[in-house]
């Protein structure tokens, strides 16, 4: 039991159906900011309205400010009060302009929230609850005002001055001070608010819309980045023309920046006109990003511009209506990305993170709606549930409509909410209303939790098959009884004997616990491709035998069916190895080898199809994780696929060796792809020669995709060349931070059984740092992630991750409380495993003085 008189307070908690409109509107804000490292001192003109009955006061958010005075109508006063963080000033009519001056301290703010510095510079973060660290204000997403922004700083230190909407004014003091204005025209909530201060160096571009303004574009970077901007600054390009041309949406200002900072909690921050964006998914060139890391940049720039509409125009009410922006923005900019290049190869990426994130969230003492009901601290609800799964509702409904009506939909809700904060149910009803149907059962999606299980069997007789499907939802905390769900399940069935098409297919909206569906003129067998294309966030559980998905990943028409038909047929072997300490592999290898010698396929997605689970979805699919088992499973499989084809692997490897220089193209990412797996599958055989092979491959490249891949291999392996691949590896980019990261992370990553030892001595590098949130993801949320290493049974990866988080929960909660979900899984493990991760969540629920994000999650892992 933990000690009452050391255990925090249990923070307050904020329900939805509690939401009140404002007491009071604020159309107009002005500030002026003297900015400082060490002493900022911003004054606040707010322009305020009532919104409710007369005698409610004013009350302003405020967190860590140091108030210097309060005017009201121009005129000092002296009875306002500070009532649980708010400033409180009483005002009796029913409009007012109130004045505040407040000091902050940026240097020394290392919750990167508000105004902060980072790598000399000062920048922003407001999203969701920033901006009251900056100057008091009505924190909340549904009062939008326009602003207008005076920063003053010293003009040696701090050259370049960057603030929301377009600039209107700049100039030097005699000082050694300049100052500049900016103007934001269109009413925004105060999350949205940006300003950066600093010495940075700015790759130009310019864009024409659609009707023929101009608009200027900017990635502001330090000096010795700008080289790495190009991608980045082609990525904005693409993504206003694939708005214009997908969604009809317009740019609205004259100027469209973007900052890279080091210092970052998030990926980025699509404040209005000024987004800013965590370093790693701006700076990109051959030698230091991988294929990967090119695609992140593309969808993140991608996503943070199209919030502009979906976002930003058009907000969300309350931060219970998170997903109404961030699902349907992440909806957007994976069609973008699937436009890019591959579709089919986006759409297996997308849904493998989603299984990887999101279906443990749902099974898991964190599971929530996608519209949560109650929450302590909103940062927590950044989650995978939020932007994949709300992301996976919108594609439900845009798969029910047909494209022509949800684009139709889109534009209505667009249209009627642009300048507005609307809510989840106010895009569902535009939805029904362009689309003319009805969506009351649909909206159980956003209220319920839980990932839908649905059992698929098909029965042949004669020239009749009847398909039979039932759904269930599992009981998730606060939700034990369920009600079915409307699942819009694309299916079609293909003759066993001449597999062909049986027809077209079909798009079955199951929205009860069972049906039967009939299918007449069936001659043959049939075989049961289902849910094609992931059309719905679910769990499939069919009569399909090995045989059958062998069958479907050698002739399904649909690249995920044909994908998950191979990784079901894989997993049901995995599983089994698994239970029974060892099962037969061939069904596997026949169906590798038959992906591997089709010409028809694209080798990128080959690629994906050949690859194995990971071991963490084995682990899903078990009542109890056995941590060994799973990896013993696994590597068994992995070693006969490399000897059973060991040709194939080599003379894949061999065939997609680039000579030409680095190129960023589908054809050039996929031979890489394809190459690195076969690399894989050559180690794994136990190739005599396969250290050799990867440290050749290591030396040669041209390219970090290349030479991270290789390193992976190698990183894993016992050969001696492991360790001299790190070292150079570490000289070479030593001072290059971002990479830095995947030499850290590589490391967590690894199979080998001395991983826990090795990232508990990484912890103490000289160059490892809490401080900095990517630095911290890259070793101890990768090592928390790695299921052998993390959960190895003396319980040591539960002890490091528990004193880490700790420890980085002094100086960045959000960052802590996002690393603590893997204790959460305690329940899916053995008891020993088992009581030792709840004595470490125990453990950190007791530390004195543990902030409200880490107390949140922690205390529902213990007791959801």
């Amino acid at each position: 039991m933990l000690d009452v008189l050391t255990a925090p307070a249990v923070p307050a908690v904020k329900r939805r159906e509690a939401y009140l409109p404002p007491a009071w509107l604020v159309p107009e804000v002005a500030l002026d900011i003297a900015l400082d490292p060490a002493t900022t001192r911003v004054h606040a003109r707010l322009n305020v309205t009532r919104n409710a009955a007369p005698g409610e006061p004013l009350r302003l958010d405020g967190d860590g400010l140091t108030p210097l005075a309060v005017r009201v109508d121009g005129v000092a006063i002296n009875d306002w009060r500070i009532e649980h963080d708010q400033l409180v000033i009483p005002l009796a009519g029913d409009a007012h302009v109130v004045e505040t001056e407040v000091e902050i301290a940026p240097d020394r703010n290392t919750q990167l929230m508000g105004l902060y510095s980072s790598g000399g510079n000062l920048c922003t973060q407001c999203e969701a609850e920033g901006f009251r660290r900056i100057t008091f204000f009505p924190d909340r997403p549904d009062v939008l005002a326009t602003y207008r922004v005076r920063m003053t700083a010293e003009k040696a230190r701090y050259p370049v001055l960057l603030a929301n909407g377009d600039p209107i004014a700049q100039g030097d003091n005699a000082d050694g001070t300049h100052w500049a204005e900016w103007h934001d025209p269109f009413p925004k909530p105060s999350y949205l608010f940006a300003l950066v201060a600093g010495d940075l160096a700015c790759n130009r571009g310019t864009y024409v819309t659609r009707s023929g303004r101009e608009v200027e574009l900017g990635i502001w970077v330090r000096e010795a980045d700008l080289p790495k901007t190009d991608h980045a600054l082609d990525a904005l390009k693409t993504s206003m023309a694939w708005d214009e041309r997908v969604y009809g949406r317009e740019y609205d200002l004259d100027v469209f920046n973007i900052v890279a900072v080091d210092d970052f909690n998030f990926g980025a921050m699509e404040n209005k006109g000024l987004n800013i964006f965590n370093s790693r998914y701006i700076l990109a060139d051959a030698d230091t990003a991988t294929d990967y890391d090119y695609d992140a940049i593309a969808t993140v720039v991608a996503h943070e511009y199209f919030h502009n509409w979906s976002g930003n125009r058009v907000t969300c009410r309350d931060w219970f209506q998170l997903s109404l922006k961030e699902g349907f923005t992440v909806f957007r900019d994976q069609g973008f990305s699937a436009d890019q290049g591959s579709a089919a190869v986006k759409r297996i990426e997308d849904v493998r993170g989603l299984r990887a994130s999101q279906f443990p969230e749902d099974s898991g003492p964190l599971a929530h709606p996608v519209r949560p009901e109650s929450y302590q601290e909103i940062a927590n609800f950044y989650t995978s549930t939020i932007y994949n799964k709300g992301a996976e509702l919108i594609r439900m409904m845009a798969t029910i409509l047909g494209p022509v009506k949800f684009r139709a939909a889109c534009d209505l809700y667009f249209d009627r909410f642009d300048g507005t904060a609307a809510t989840c149910e106010d895009f569902v009803a535009c939805m029904e209303e362009a689309g003319d149907v009805d969506l009351a059962r649909f909206r159980l999606w956003y209220s319920q939790a839980g990932t839908p299980r649905v059992s698929a069997s098909l029965v042949h007789d004669g020239g009749r098959a009847t398909l039979r499907l039932a759904q269930h939802v599992p009981p998730t905390p606060g939700q034990s009884d369920k009600q079915p769900m409307v699942l819009p399940l694309r299916l079609r069935l293909f003759g066993a004997e001449t597999g062909e098409p049986l027809g077209p297919e079909q798009l079955v909206l199951l929205d009860g616990t069972s049906e039967s569906i009939v299918f007449d003129g069936i001659a043959e067998r049939p075989v049961l491709s289902i849910n094609r294309g992931f059309s719905a966030p679910v769990t499939i559980e069919s009569d399909r035998t090995a045989a059958d998905l062998a069958f479907l990943a050698r002739h399904d028409d649909d690249p995920f069916a044909r994908y998950e038909a191979m990784q079901q047929l894989m997993l049901d072997t995995l599983v089994a190895g698994t239970l029974e300490g060892r099962a037969s592999h061939q069904a596997v290898i026949d169906a590798v080898a038959d992906t591997l010698d089709n010409p028809a396929l694209d080798p990128a997605f080959i690629a994906e199809a050949v690859l194995l689970p990971s071991e963490s979805f084995i682990g899903d699919q078990l009542m109890t994780v056995d941590p060994e088992a799973v990896y013993r499973a696994r590597e068994a499989l992995r070693g006969d696929l490399g000897r059973a084809l060991a040709e194939r692997w080599r003379y894949i490897y061999e065939t997609n060796a680039s000579t030409a220089p680095y190129e960023y193209t589908p054809a050039a990412k996929a031979a890489r792809r394809i190459r690195s797996v076969a690399l894989g599958y050559i180690a794994a055989s136990g190739a005599s020669d396969a250290a050799a092979l990867a440290f050749r491959q290591f030396e040669r490249a041209d390219n970090m995709t290349d030479r991270q891949g290789a390193l992976t291999v190698l990183v894993s392996g016992d050969s001696d060349l492991r360790e001299a691949a790190l070292d150079i590896f570490y000289n070479r980019y030593a001072g290059n931070s971002l990479v830095l990261d995947k030499w850290f992370q590589t490391q967590a990553l690894s199979s080998r059984t001395d991983t826990p030892a090795a990232v508990a001595a990484l912890a103490e590098h000289p160059d490892f740092t809490l401080a900095n949130p990517n630095r911290a993801r890259s070793l101890i949320g990768a090592f928390a992630v790695n299921q052998r290493a993390f959960n190895v049974a003396d319980g040591t990866g539960y002890r490091f991750l528990a004193d880490q988080l700790i420890a980085l929960d002094r100086l960045n909660p959000q960052t802590a409380a996002k690393l603590l979900p893997p204790l959460g899984r305690w329940r899916r493990f053995d008891p020993a495993r088992a009581a030792l991760m709840r004595a470490e969540l125990e453990r950190i629920v007791g530390t004195p003085g543990l902030s409200k994000d880490v107390f949140e999650q922690a205390s529902k892992s213990l007791e959801g």
